[in-house]
């Protein structure tokens, strides 16, 4: 594709939204912008929670993944099953009981202010890290598909990036992105549909005769049960993906926020249920997509891997035609722009409620106010940190384990919520900071020793880790109070 016409699909995709949000846009108030009113369609809320969980990392990285794990990523995704259902039926009652904007008004009520703005700050800096790789790596690939012929610098197309998020979601918020992600969710799953069809078509595989190659293919094994130090073992995946699916969905205001927009907790359930089913289906889909580009570059003597093979294919009109490599930049940007604005509105909506209590402190008008500040403020950030991420650290292995370190801090939360939900102890308050602010620190520790030592990878149980060691901590400041 021509840079000039990569730029036309963004411009329209823009243009798009916009309007959505013109239509979506009626009052503008706080309620629209932080809980759409709670008149969000269940089944819009779950369909468009399907782009915000696939973001452009996922895009772009599970068909990779393929060729060196095999399907492996598929035990985390059986272990997301299990965490959906633990959000549905323990997390969201807790949730619509309390009537909660943001969930972490929760740590207030049940330890006090301390523990609720440690909850809070710790969700604040893993979305602006986590938020801000994941369109940094997509950034990156526009950028050398097209602004860099144009001569225009990184930090404009950022910025100008952030600006038209910040356009269509200024005034309504949530309201809006449950109707954006929809869209976005739509072309991004339509382009990975188009992409399987196409090479399996190349492959002269269709219909029973994919499945039996699928099925059949060294790449396809699901379950790893031989070595139980490897990071890719079935106990490790599957447990992981439970508490995964529990804390970075259910503990996270990103997410719960769309789920918070729903009439009421039955809808919220039912939402839960159906985008849990699509969203596996979803990702076998992305992995079955990895094994055919694999097999297809393989075959081809294409030089591509990880990362650069969805890219490297679907981007190029010589090897699927430019119907393909127009879908791939769309579900490209949707995937990205899909994480981007909910994370934008999410952010606003902890920082106005839970680090400024402007519920607390303001009147309805004045509220609006100063979210409106916030949310540019939030804009900004994100804008510095992307640049920080370019200029300033420059080596992507750093920022790949900068991205890491905001997975880890999700371990506090976990550790927080255990502790609130299945105890009756109080805490000292006070203490808690120093024990979320320590714990990441030390759970790295331990898995630095862990697999120096003892050759024992723990992957993805590093959330459980950080998690157990709060929850150890919680024990050492219990208070004598009940």
């Amino acid at each position: 594709m021509q840079p000039n016409h990569i730029l036309y699909l963004i411009v329209g995709y823009f243009l798009v939204l916009i309007l959505i949000s013109v239509l979506t846009n009626k009052g503008g108030s706080n309620s629209d912008f932080f809980k759409a009113g709670k008149q969000s369609p269940w089944y819009l809320v779950a369909f468009g929670m399907i782009g915000a969980s696939l973001s452009g990392v996922t895009f772009i990285s599970v068909p990779g993944w393929v060729e060196a794990s095999k399907f492996s990523y598929f035990q985390v995704v059986l272990g997301y099953v299990v965490g959906y259902a633990v959000i549905g039926t323990v997390l969201l009652p807790l949730y619509y009981r309390l009537n909660l904007t943001s969930i972490y008004t929760y740590l207030d009520g049940r330890f006090g202010n301390a523990s609720y703005k440690t909850g809070a700050s710790f969700f604040l800096l893993s979305r602006v890290v986590g938020a801000s790789f994941r369109l940094y790596l997509v950034a990156i690939v526009l950028q050398s598909l097209i602004f860099d012929e144009m001569n225009i610098p990184f930090w404009l197309t950022v910025t100008i990036t952030i600006l038209l998020i910040w356009l269509y979601t200024f005034k309504s918020g949530i309201k809006t992105i449950v109707w954006t992600d929809t869209l976005q969710t739509l072309f991004m799953l339509t382009a990975v549909g188009v992409a399987v069809y196409y090479v399996a078509t190349d492959l002269g595989l269709s219909g029973i005769n994919l499945i039996n190659f699928v099925a059949e293919s060294d790449m396809s094994q699901i379950f790893f049960f031989d070595d139980w130090k490897s990071g890719d073992h079935f106990v490790k995946q599957f447990i992981s993906g439970a508490f995964i699916a529990i804390v970075m969905t259910g503990l996270d205001q990103d997410m719960m926020q769309k789920n918070l927009t729903c009439r009421n907790l039955k809808d919220a359930q039912k939402n839960m249920f159906w985008f849990t089913i699509v969203l596996t289906i979803v990702n076998m889909v992305f992995l079955v997509l990895g094994l055919l580009l694999t097999v297809y570059a393989q075959q081809n003597g294409i030089d591509a891997h990880r990362d650069q093979l969805f890219s490297t294919l679907a981007a190029s009109q010589t090897e699927f035609g430019i119907g393909v490599a127009i879908l791939f930049v769309l579900g490209l940007i949707a995937a990205a722009y899909s994480s981007a604005d909910s994370a934008l509105t999410s952010l606003t909506t902890s920082f106005s409620i839970d680090i400024l209590e402007i519920e607390k402190k303001y009147d309805e008008k004045k509220q609006v106010q100063i979210r409106k500040r916030i949310h540019v403020f939030v804009s900004l950030v994100l804008i510095a940190v992307i640049i920080i991420f370019k200029y300033v650290i420059a080596d992507e292995s750093v920022i790949a384990k900068l991205f890491t370190f905001a997975g880890y801090t999700y371990g506090p939360l976990l550790g927080l919520y255990t502790f609130g939900l299945f105890t009756n102890w109080k805490v000292k308050d006070k203490w808690v900071p120093a024990i979320a602010v320590i714990t990441p620190f030390l759970g790295y520790f331990i898995s630095s020793l862990s697999e120096t030592y003892l050759n024992f990878e723990f992957g993805f149980f590093i959330l459980i880790l950080n998690g157990v060691l709060t929850f150890a901590g919680l024990i050492l400041i219990r208070s004598q109070k009940n």
